[in-house]
């Protein structure tokens, strides 16, 4: 799981002191040498909640990761050096998910909204409900034991044996 703090190689400089391409060309990397990938974007209000920056990051994850890399975006709770700032409003992680969503990235999810049903995962191809959580707790499991959706069979990409 690699945390892409933003899409926004300015953002890297002021906020981490570092810089995004080097990001980007790991996560390449590991696509291409056949890791699970799992992205996860840590959504921080006035800083990398921006609709458009958003979109470029979910085009360039699918495009260049594609369409079936998990997608976590992750609420913000202010805290140390970041304590100015509000708690991510779970209608902007709401907006996030369906950027994500209408880009064609088939597994994005909400973290750090206990009981948001963009917690769990759904079937990209019939919406059935494979495996629903509650923060860590996993508190359904429907796939199958091979991996598949039991209502349309779709194989879901993962780790199952």
């Amino acid at each position: 799981n690699v945390d892409l703090k933003a899409f926004d190689d300015g953002f890297y400089r002021r906020v981490n002191g570092g810089t995004l391409k080097p990001v980007l060309d790991a996560l390449v990397t590991m696509r291409e040498e056949g890791l699970w990938i799992e992205v996860t974007n840590l959504l921080i209000p006035t800083l990398n909640d921006d609709l458009a920056l958003i979109r470029r990051m979910v085009r360039w994850i699918r495009d260049e990761l594609g369409e079936r890399t998990p997608l976590h975006f992750s609420r913000f709770h202010p805290q140390y050096r970041m304590r100015n700032l509000p708690p991510t409003p779970a209608s902007s992680l709401d907006r996030a998910r369906r950027e994500a969503l209408d880009a064609g990235l088939d597994y994005v999810y909400v973290g750090n909204v206990l009981g948001h049903a963009g917690s769990s995962t759904y079937c990209p191809r019939d919406g059935t409900l494979l495996i629903g959580r509650t923060g860590f707790w996993i508190t359904e499991n429907n796939l199958t034991a091979d991996g598949l959706c039991p209502t349309c069979s779709e194989k879901i990409p993962g780790v199952w044996q």
